[in-house]
């Protein structure tokens, strides 16, 4: 299937000074770019270099989250972490300090018994991912001896450079935090759960979010034995902290907008530097021949994503690739214009009950607060 790129609509004219839209007026001449024109190479040492808090959790720290007073579980998250981040300051847990890329160095010590990390455990939008990069920046070790990056980066890390070399990359460093640690695939399991006990042997302490507890992860979609298995010994490496709330992202917020028209997202693409435009259903198909390890080099210098024609998801598989889209945009800040359907009714009522809903309302979650930040594109 071609890729269609969102047109102008007939009532669009390019002249050679501007473009203007039927009842908007002038607008600036350059086209906005398109998403479904973009297949990024992304070379392995950028993956490893990106292994840092995403730009919308640069700035975040213990102080500025706000726990809801009606959640106790959230100030003692914090009283927890800042404590965890404060015992990782000094030597390298081995005792060996930083090894070298092969891991030659001084012998290891004995690694302190119990558990090497913690887990935060909660719904979307109780404020897991800002903890998770709270901790990151507090710890108190140079940002190349800390490594922050989702469930799926770290896979793809292994992908990129190998099983051996990434325990020899990661094995020197202090901290490991990995955001929404779900996992979907048994063969992932294996992979994730063997990559965490060679770093925990090396002495490299682990933080983790994800909406599930590390016991429970997996229920519901698979009963192998061998998998379960593999979970319970990946679930005794942390300490689990229940964070309980409710979304913040729509706490106290007015509700998200309803989508607007053809016309007018055509009219903000065009008149917002740096703005894509698309068609939904191409868009889709697109994801679908870039790998999602390439999802957020897709979005590199975009201040804006305005997509047409939103209608619900065919399938899971598309549906999961959106949900990694809709991650990137989100840690990245980058605002989404739509029309068509409001984002609540991308998923089906079979999708939304099933294995995977977490993933699905998280994304909804997020997307609901990405096209609020899009209001500002239409009503300037």
């Amino acid at each position: 299937m071609s890729c269609s790129v969102a047109r102008p609509l007939d009532s669009v004219t390019v002249s050679s000074s501007s473009a203007t839209v039927s009842g908007f007026g002038s607008i600036p001449e350059a086209a906005p770019a398109s998403l479904c024109t973009r297949e990024p190479h992304v070379p392995a040492d950028r993956l490893v270099a990106e292994m840092v808090p995403p730009p919308r959790f640069d700035s975040v720290r213990f102080d500025t989250y706000i726990p809801d007073p009606n959640q106790p579980s959230q100030t003692e998250a914090v009283r927890v972490l800042s404590g965890f981040a404060a015992g990782l300051g000094g030597a390298h847990a081995t005792g060996a300090g930083r090894r070298g890329f092969f891991g030659f160095g001084k012998a290891k010590a004995k690694v302190p018994a119990g558990p090497r990390g913690v887990y935060l455990d909660g719904g979307y939008g109780v404020g897991k991912t800002h903890l998770l990069a709270s901790l990151w920046h507090a710890t108190p070790a140079e940002p190349a001896l800390k490594a922050f990056g989702t469930f799926v980066e770290l896979t793809n890390l292994v992908g990129a450079l190998g099983f051996q070399k990434t325990v020899q990359t990661l094995s020197g460093h202090r901290l490991l935090c990995i955001d929404e640690f779900e996992l979907d695939d048994p063969g992932d399991t294996v992979l994730v759960s063997t990559l965490l006990g060679k770093l925990v042997d090396a002495g490299v302490a682990l933080a983790a979010t994800s909406n599930t507890l590390p016991g429970k992860l997996g229920e519901g979609r698979f009963a192998s034995a061998d998998f379960l298995r593999e979970i319970q010994g990946l679930s005794a490496h942390f300490r689990a902290l229940r964070i309980d709330g409710e979304d913040y992202r729509h706490r106290g917020l007015p509700e998200a907008p309803a989508p607007y028209s053809d016309e007018e997202v055509t009219k903000a693409a065009y008149a917002t530097e740096g703005a894509s435009l698309d068609d939904f259903p191409h868009l889709l198909a697109h994801l679908a021949r870039v790998h999602p390890s390439r999802y957020g080099a897709l979005t590199d210098g975009l201040k804006a994503v305005c997509l047409t024609d939103v209608e619900p998801v065919p399938d899971q598989s598309t549906a999961l690739r959106l949900v990694v889209l809709a991650d990137r945009l989100y840690d990245r800040e980058v605002p989404v214009l739509a029309s068509g359907l409001p984002f609540d009714q991308l998923f089906s009522e079979e999708m939304l009950n099933g294995g995977y809903r977490k993933k699905y309302f998280r994304a909804i979650s997020r997307l609901t607060a990405l096209a609020r930040d899009a209001k500002r594109l239409v009503e300037h």
